[in-house]
């Protein structure tokens, strides 16, 4: 099922057209990509949202107050609020990508789902992005998951070309010639 019919998908298109109707997509965007940062740089708030211990409630005020120490927009969290309410908060990541993908299709661009063995800082994925869009003719939008067990490198992916820099990979390639596999 792809990203749009999900119900990530369906909760990011509802975001998507309240910021739409607010003015504001850019606005939510840069809420989310704070969001993102947050839950990979914090254990404690990644477990916050998936805890099935705690209510809903208990996940709502949670997520409010991360929402007003963050100075998150309220329409962002309202939202927090009704994936709480609704018992969906351990979909966040889901909604945040599906959200950067269907604000990248509205620009005209086209989205590269990116795994790096460590978080990219923005000056590296501004690089990425206008590599990848020298050598496909279309702005990119990234979407970077951090995988270590890639060890470096890059897996890029394109629609269905990908492009594989890794450290893992290359390992692998070169374990498969040393026993003359290939």
């Amino acid at each position: 099922m792809g990203t749009a019919n999900s119900l990530a998908g369906r909760y990011a298109a509802a975001l998507f057209d309240l910021a739409e109707s607010d003015r504001s997509l850019d606005k939510v965007m840069d809420a989310l990509a704070r969001l993102e940062t947050a839950l990979a740089e914090s254990p404690e708030l990644a477990a916050l949202i998936g805890d099935r211990l705690l209510s809903r409630a208990e996940i709502g005020a949670g997520l409010a107050a991360v929402a007003k120490t963050m100075k998150l927009p309220t329409l962002v969290a309202n939202f927090l609020g009704v994936l709480a309410a609704n018992g969906r908060s351990a979909l966040l990541p889901d909604v945040i990508r599906a959200y950067r993908e269907r604000l990248a299709s509205h620009r005209g661009e086209a989205t590269a789902k990116v795994i790096a063995a460590h978080r990219l800082t923005a000056a590296q994925e501004k690089a990425l992005a206008a590599k990848l869009r020298a050598r496909t003719g279309r702005d990119m939008a990234l979407d970077v998951t951090v995988d270590p067990s890639i060890l470096g490198g890059l897996v890029v992916r394109i629609g269905s070309e990908q492009i594989d820099t890794s450290v893992k990979t290359r390992l692998e390639r070169l374990g498969a010639r040393m026993k003359g596999l290939n």
